[in-house]
């Protein structure tokens, strides 16, 4: 508990200062093991899948390289024991608000179109995580064509920053008191 409260005080307070170690119950932990869960659900992360994801980890959650590489090992591992999404997705709906979760699905497809395209495997488990999170059909379709969208513009453009398309996470405040 103790650890949780550390991690959204220092969230708030905008400290740069990573932690050595990432709490179970860190919102960034599950948040990540979704991210790890798309880019490996095909039973082999590509390339492209893993450099999206440690750009992604260290941008939206303005970890340095290390304390990125940390919380991706330790988002595999929390990946690997699950048994099922709801307890990342249970976490996730208890400590952001609606434009945080939507984040995610957000990071979910961006992670899904990292390889160039989307498989079933990867569309399914959007999906599922976006009925877990309480995101609509309709915003999972829109936040899928947005990043399509963002994805296929910079294939033919100089690669912009991923905040230019997706908006810095900094920006989506974890729910008050939870």
């Amino acid at each position: 508990m103790f650890e949780a409260l550390k991690n959204l005080v220092t969230d708030l307070v905008g400290d740069e200062a990573a932690p050595r170690a990432f709490a179970e119950d860190d919102y960034r932990v599950a948040a990540a093991a979704l991210l790890v869960h798309v880019a490996d659900i095909d039973g082999e992360m590509a390339a492209p899948e893993r450099q999206r994801l440690k750009s992604l980890i260290a941008q939206r959650f303005g970890l340095d390289p290390v304390a990125s590489a940390r919380l991706i090992a330790t988002a595999e591992r929390a990946d690997r024991e699950s048994v099922d999404l709801y307890h990342f997705t249970s976490l996730l709906k208890r400590a952001l608000d609606e434009p945080g979760r939507r984040k995610v699905i957000e990071m979910m497809w961006d992670i899904a179109y990292a390889d160039g395209r989307v498989g079933e495997f990867e569309e399914n488990v959007v999906w599922r995580v976006a009925e877990l999170l309480g995101i609509s059909s309709r915003e999972r379709i829109a936040l899928r064509q947005e990043v399509a969208a963002a994805q296929a513009h910079a294939s033919r453009a100089p690669q912009p920053a991923a905040e230019e398309f997706i908006g810095p996470w900094s920006a989506v405040k974890p729910v008050a008191g939870r």
